[in-house]
């Protein structure tokens, strides 16, 4: 008859021979990477004017037939989704907690979608007039995977969408102007910019010789002290770094005098320099 300290004994035995089951051998497996956040651009893209921003969790998904899914990206699928509330981030219309709206997923290469049944997801989307409990996402993509990093990034976005004097959309360069000073090497270029609310919104390059260019930044009448370019994953960050343009338009750039116009576009692209790049994932 086996003694229980002869079985563990065997146990440990096989363990160490790399014969045990997986979960055995669990401890000795290195730890998941951590969940990393949506890309900040993504996210804020979605929830710029999403009436409606709020977790669930999918309960059923069941496939449209592709002759009632106008329009859906080749290697994806439409899908009918009832879900659960979890939580509301965002919205003025009410909302219960049994939800039902459609999306557009990706397909494996045996044409199944991703296994959601009973994840949590993000949802940017909209309700359907007279409907309830019905949802229109915004965007084809407006449905992302929930994690923690995710969740604290997107709070952090709506809190300073929905603050006041939140900076607004930046929708173009208006004018530039160049003003050279008395020492060679010195000088100051202007940039105003246009925003989808007509509010005023300012950038200034400042240069002294022998010293660092100086940057100050305002979403209002007046330009302040220089304090650099803002800080990625900010939302002044994301106006400027995701919808400036890439090429200082040849219209804006009032500057007088050839000198001051390439001034005022060597600043520009040092502006964009110090802004760095907006990464995104969405197509």
């Amino acid at each position: 008859m086996t003694t229980p300290n002869a079985l563990v004994a065997t146990l440990i035995a096989l363990c160490a021979g790399a014969v045990c089951p997986a979960s055995a051998r669990a401890d000795s497996r290195p730890a998941p990477p951590p969940p990393v956040a949506a890309p900040y651009p993504d996210l804020a893209d979605l929830a710029d004017g999403a009436p409606l921003v709020l977790r669930a969790q999918v309960r059923k998904l069941v496939p449209v037939e592709p002759a009632r899914a106008a329009a859906v990206r080749p290697g994806q699928g439409r899908f009918y989704v009832e879900a659960k509330t979890e939580l509301l981030y965002a919205g003025r219309s009410a909302l219960g907690e049994a939800l039902r709206y459609l999306v557009d997923l990706p397909l494996d290469a045996k044409g199944k979608p991703p296994a959601l049944k009973k994840q949590t997801v993000l949802l940017f989307a909209r309700s359907v007039p007279g409907r309830p409990g019905e949802l229109q996402l915004v965007a084809r993509d407006a449905q992302l995977a929930w994690n923690p990093a995710s969740e604290a990034s997107l709070k952090a976005i709506l809190q300073e969408l929905y603050a006041p004097g939140a900076p607004q959309k930046v929708t173009g360069v208006r004018e530039v102007i160049h003003v050279p000073g008395n020492l060679s090497g010195e000088g100051e270029t202007q940039l105003f910019l246009t925003t989808a609310n007509g509010e005023p919104a300012a950038i200034a390059v400042s240069r002294s010789p022998g010293q660092p260019a100086r940057l100050s930044v305002s979403f209002s009448e007046v330009l302040g002290e220089a304090t650099g370019a803002p800080r990625p994953g900010t939302l002044a960050w994301y106006r400027l770094a995701c919808f400036l343009p890439r090429v200082l338009p040849v219209g804006a750039n009032i500057s007088e005098g050839e000198s001051a116009r390439a001034a005022a576009g060597a600043d520009y692209r040092y502006l964009l320099d110090q802004l760095g790049p907006c990464a995104r994932n969405r197509k």
